[in-house]
């Protein structure tokens, strides 16, 4: 009881100090964790993203006792104290959350906890995109937590982001309390109802007992199966409710276990197999759904020697530097890609969706192979296009199959596709990707070559969207699965700078570049402030060329170069850059420089990298210039657009 005393009394002391000095003397570090916290925090993760749907998970070990808690197992306390110690349990050691009024209980919770550290962000979309990047950039879940109404709707797009790009996150938001909803109260939304179309799955938590299992299953739910957001509504009677918890219920969740895809027949690997021995121009058609089998993949190309292109999503799955890699396809992607999967017999499709901005006119698209889909969600297999044989399964256990029987057969000594790499490679040689120069102004494909080359392609690199997101995915090589972070299905700008800075969270000490351009990154600027607090070595280069760049380039292809809002700078004075990007840096003091001039550009970057923690690069690109090659949309390989810019009337 003395104990229990003077653990009360240590943890009001400190409470008494941070009213005194704005400070909390208790708040965890994450570098501050020890082995045995990690471990606990590592074993938890497994065990609340189980992927065996025979083996559901089981609860993890309760944390270290620790005097920030002042009561012992049996003892009561506040539900949203008992839904932090459920995260505890998940492995959860990183939230990003912003404070409001139906979330305070939970964020006083996150106070007394020694292992998460909350990384405040300036607004919610910004820390929902964080905990998206996170994500993306470690494959483990991520977090984020708004208050209720315009806090909990400001999630909407990184949920909607999430669920398009296959994700896994837990969004937690306070409610009203139960007596008010449904009353109009202030700052109530049925977020629930909202996000519905927009989440995988999402919960309103009504009872304090049932807050330990909803956690456990919506982790189960986010990084099971195909991946996604997972969002839960708290209200705020819920979280200060005194209750003791139940760690050992069990989830409900017999349906979704008994869908879950099983492990693949090993008949339907033979007969993919079989197709592959009979084909002379095969092509491995690559997405997102590959990210967690990157050496899987490349096992399986070196056994069968079959050429590789990847989604937007799929950036790294397979390194783009491999003789075999052709780079990206669809509607930007390299000629040479797009000229493969034209004239292929067989398309391996592998974790990907058969998206427009890929396929185009989708009845053009691989219209000469066979198709084989190997997708993890049955709803994605013949949705858009129509296979020859179908699997139903995780990607990384297919390709451990294929893998097992190639190695056990003369597949790779009876396939011969010399010719096919040969054709192949004289694509590459005549269609390389390139561009135009005009003196010293600066083409952004220049400064992202000089970045790759620079950081030897081990960056991660996080994107907004536009002509500066295409730039980024042609001329970066990217080696390794979660280096590419980019709003793929939503294409939501302002994604970038969280993004960017929610990996740096997940990676610590890792360079982190978020290639921008000034329209996107002008809507989450704030975040600014956060990687300076933080000190995160996150390096932004502004492409800015003071317009919407992309919907600038189809004004110039499609709209007689008519611009209608496109243009972002000052029309009172054209020649100056607005807004003044580096003075903004400056006010959240993060040193910046802007470059007008090509032979200013690779001294910028190197400067830019060698500088300790965050670093704003403004770099000024004519607005004129066009990601190419382009397929219109709609279009087929036979309507690829290889020249031209914002110079050329149309």
């Amino acid at each position: 009881m003395a104990t229990t005393a003077a653990a009360a009394a240590a943890t009001l002391s400190a409470t008494a100090a941070t009213a005194r000095t704005g400070r909390n003397p208790l708040r965890r570090q994450r570098h501050h964790l020890t082995p045995a916290r990690r471990a606990v925090a590592a074993a938890a993760s497994i065990r609340c993203s189980a992927v065996s749907p025979a083996t559901p998970p089981s609860p993890a070990p309760a944390p270290p006792a620790t005097p920030l808690r002042p009561w012992g197992p049996s003892e009561p306390r506040k539900g949203a104290d008992i839904l932090v110690e459920a995260l505890e349990r998940c492995g959860v050691i990183d939230v990003f959350a912003y404070p409001g009024g139906a979330s305070m209980e939970i964020h006083q919770a996150l106070t007394r906890s020694p292992v998460i550290t909350n990384h405040l962000f300036r607004h919610e979309q910004g820390e929902a995109f964080a905990a998206s990047g996170y994500a993306r950039a470690s494959g483990r879940v991520g977090v984020c937590v708004a208050t209720s109404g315009p806090g909990a709707t400001n999630l909407v797009s990184a949920l909607a982001d999430a669920l398009l790009d296959s994700v896994p996150m837990v969004a937690i938001t306070g409610q009203v309390p139960r007596r008010m909803i449904g009353t109009d109260a202030f700052q109530e939304t049925p977020i629930v109802e909202v996000t519905r179309s927009i989440t995988k799955h999402n919960y309103l938590v009504l009872d304090v007992d049932d807050i330990p299992r909803v956690i456990q299953e919506a982790f189960f739910l986010a990084s099971s199966g195909r991946p996604g957001p997972v969002l839960v509504d708290i209200p705020k009677d819920i979280q200060q409710q005194m209750a003791v918890p139940v760690w050992d219920s069990l989830m409900n969740l017999p349906g979704y276990i008994a869908r879950l895809p099983k492990p693949p027949a090993t008949e339907l690997l033979e007969q993919v197999l079989r197709l592959v021995g009979e084909s002379r121009r095969p092509i491995l058609y690559v997405g997102g759904g590959c990210s967690a089998s990157g050496d899987e993949l490349h096992r399986f190309v070196e056994l069968t020697g079959i050429p590789v292109t990847t989604t937007l999503m799929g950036l790294g799955n397979f390194p783009s530097d491999d003789p075999l890699s052709l780079r990206m396809l669809g509607m930007h992607g390299t000629v040479y890609a797009n000229y493969a999967v034209d004239k292929a017999d067989l398309l391996l499709a592998f974790g990907v969706r058969f998206d427009d901005r890929v396929t185009g006119k989708i009845e053009a698209f691989a219209s000469r192979a066979k198709i084989v889909h190997i997708d993890i969600d049955p709803a994605e297999i013949g949705k858009n296009k129509q296979p020859h044989v179908s699997i139903c399964a995780d990607v990384k256990l297919a390709l451990q199959g294929l893998n097992a029987l190639l190695e056990e057969t003369t597949i790779k000594k009876t396939s011969d596709f010399s010719a096919w790499h040969i054709e192949l490679d004289q694509q590459k040689r005549e269609f390389p990707l390139g561009y135009k120069t005009f003196g010293e102004e600066i083409p952004p494909q220049y400064a992202i070559q000089v970045l790759d080359e620079l950081t030897k392609g081990e960056a991660i690199i996080a994107t907004g969207v536009g002509q500066h997101q295409m730039w980024a995915a042609q001329y970066y090589t990217y080696k390794r699965p979660r280096q590419w972070l980019s709003s793929a299905g939503l294409g939501a700008m302002g994604f970038g700078l969280p993004a960017a800075a929610g990996a740096a969270v997940a990676n610590p000490g890792v360079t982190v570049v978020d290639i921008d351009g000034d329209g996107s990154f002008l809507m989450n600027i704030q975040e600014l402030a956060l990687i300076r607090i933080e000190n995160l070595p996150v390096k932004v280069m502004v492409l800015n060329n003071q317009h919407l760049g992309m919907v600038v380039q189809w004004e110039d292809r499609f709209y007689k170069a008519n611009r209608a809002h496109t243009y972002l700078g000052n029309p009172e004075c054209e020649s100056e850059i607005y807004p003044d990007f580096v003075t903004i840096a400056k006010g959240f003091n993060i040193p910046a420089v802007r470059v007008t001039k090509k032979s200013e550009v690779c001294d910028a970057i190197k400067k830019m990298l060698e500088t300790p923690g965050p670093y704003l690069l403004d770099v000024i690109v004519p607005h004129q210039e066009h990601v190419l090659p382009m397929i219109p949309s709609g279009g087929a390989f036979k309507d690829m657009i290889l020249d031209g810019d914002g110079r050329t009337v149309y």
